[in-house]
């Protein structure tokens, strides 16, 4: 089972790198976002593995990233999600982005996805909305706050402070992540007014 490659970029397609590992081409099929961020032919790269072993075919899928690799098999556990969705989904979303999508129940996030409808997102939002923040990176710190927005039990000043920042235009994602700033500052115990004050401050830098 092959767990990694490191060699040297041989070509880089639509859907996958040929990467040179001693004079063997492997071809590893990978997301768009990890296909950006490849660098160029003959210059070195490294990428982390999952393998498909079938009676007619094995198949090789590459990922930047140990979290990224984590995605691509929790998306394959939702019903109706094979490696090519699963793909699709983290060529749109990064992990952290994912993650919050899923805790905010952002179900036309998730169908931003080629290949994605509304109705896997749906079960994408459904099936994974306990194991998302295990797999949040980045989204780490404001995942739980995340979670009670989606859920609809956030205090009322969090979620009326999030809700006016969205109808000034902002994304949910990014409101909330103001939002939370804003909590670290002012504490448990702010009314909304403060909240959205300091929100803006925070979208404002």
């Amino acid at each position: 089972m092959i767990g990694k490659l490191k060699g040297t970029v041989d070509e880089i397609a639509e859907d996958h790198v040929i990467l040179d590992v001693h004079g063997v081409g492997y071809v590893a099929y990978c997301s768009a976002r990890t296909l950006s961020n490849m660098p160029g032919p003959g210059e070195a790269a490294v990428l982390l593995i999952e393998t498909y072993v079938r009676e007619d075919l094995i198949r090789l899928f590459g990922f930047g990233t140990a979290l990224e690799r984590e995605w691509f098999r929790l998306l394959q556990s939702v019903q109706g999600i094979g490696a090519k969705v699963a793909l699709s989904v983290l060529g749109t979303l990064s992990p952290s982005d994912l993650a919050n999508a899923i805790a905010l129940r952002d179900i036309a996030m998730v169908s931003r996805a080629p290949g994605v409808g509304k109705k896997v997102a749906e079960r994408i939002v459904i099936e994974l909305k306990n194991k998302a923040p295990a797999f949040a990176g980045e989204a780490m710190g404001t995942i739980g706050l995340k979670q009670e927005l989606g859920e609809g039990v956030a205090p009322a000043p969090v979620a009326d402070a999030v809700s006016a920042l969205t109808n000034l235009g902002y994304s949910r994602d990014q409101a909330a992540n103001a939002i939370a700033a804003a909590l670290r500052d002012a504490g448990e115990e702010a009314d909304s007014a403060k909240l959205i004050r300091l929100g803006l401050k925070e979208l404002s830098r």
